[in-house]
């Protein structure tokens, strides 16, 4: 009974001595970071929580310091500066990607948006300079012409009257005018046009005709053959120095022949189309024939005319 009692009065005083204490003591945790994956340079700070828990039921100074200084080593140097740049998470990586207008030295750069009018204003320089260059290299490639003859098929002069009524003298002529046309063209084809030829004696026109166009290929030439003439051209006085007999014409009588033949290339399209125009002119002495009705023989032009 007495070590009983003495027993009750033990736990009584230690009761009553020690503080009451709740059945379960609290417990604290402290984050300690860790580096769990790695991708792409990314790299993804994690936590692990470890259980501290102090002898006397309440935090310890030690634990709260271990907590704070672990917690602040995960923490980046640059984080706790503020300003747009401030990142968090993998959110923060994405608006770096995203901003993406910034060079390695901070330096702004172009924008996207401007990258399509960018690329259609340099499109159109450079097609611009290429353009130039095509014309200035076809202008120095000029077409020859070369003259090769005139054959006289008819030449007569008969007494007459013109529309009104008026009596002079008619003059009927037809002839073959035969020159050489060469491209010299390295990359271009050309097409050729002319104005109408114009054989005249003085000012007063005789016959005409007009070249047939064609195409000629780079590199090429061809024999070109035009017919002029003229049907009762009156003169009205201007040949009264033409001596004539039976309307064939029994003196030499001075012509002039005048036309210019247009070249134009298509190098790029109808983009660069470079034009060459040749102006001809040539003095023309018609000699009649010895012979009445006989086939006149060609006059050679090749030392009679003037290519321009």
């Amino acid at each position: 009974m007495s070590m009983h009692a003495k027993t009750d009065s033990e736990v009584t005083s230690l009761t009553a001595s020690s503080p009451t204490r709740s059945p379960q003591r609290p417990v604290y945790y402290v984050q300690s970071p860790s580096r769990d994956s790695h991708d792409g340079g990314k790299t993804t700070n994690s936590f692990h929580s470890t259980p501290v828990l102090s002898p006397s039921g309440s935090p310890s100074r030690q634990s709260r310091n271990s907590s704070s200084t672990r917690y602040s080593g995960s923490v980046r140097p640059g984080s706790r500066k503020g300003g747009p740049h401030h990142l968090k998470g993998e959110k923060g990586f994405d608006a770096i990607e995203e901003e993406g207008l910034y060079d390695e030295d901070g330096r702004r750069g172009i924008p996207r948006r401007c990258y399509f009018p960018a690329f259609v204003v340099g499109f159109f320089v450079l097609f611009t300079f290429f353009a130039l260059v095509l014309w200035g290299a076809a202008r120095p490639q000029k077409p020859v012409i070369t003259m090769r003859s005139i054959a006289f098929d008819q030449f007569v002069v008969n007494a007459g009257a013109d529309a009104s009524g008026v009596a002079t003298e008619m003059v009927t002529l037809n002839a073959t005018v035969k020159f050489n046309f060469r491209n010299r063209g390295t990359f271009f084809g050309v097409h050729v046009s002319s104005t109408p030829l114009d054989l005249a004696y003085t000012e007063l026109t005789l016959a005409t005709g007009t070249v047939k166009k064609f195409y000629q290929s780079r590199k090429g030439h061809r024999l070109v053959s035009v017919n002029v003439q003229g049907v009762r051209i009156p003169l009205y006085g201007g040949g009264v120095n033409w001596s004539s007999e039976n309307g064939k014409l029994t003196a030499p009588v001075p012509l002039n022949l005048n036309f210019t033949v247009k070249a134009k290339a298509y190098v790029l399209g109808k983009l660069v189309k470079p034009k060459f125009h040749k102006k001809v002119s040539c003095a023309i002495v018609y000699r009649p024939p010895k012979v009445i009705n006989t086939i006149n023989k060609p006059i050679s032009l090749k030392n009679s005319c003037t290519v321009v």
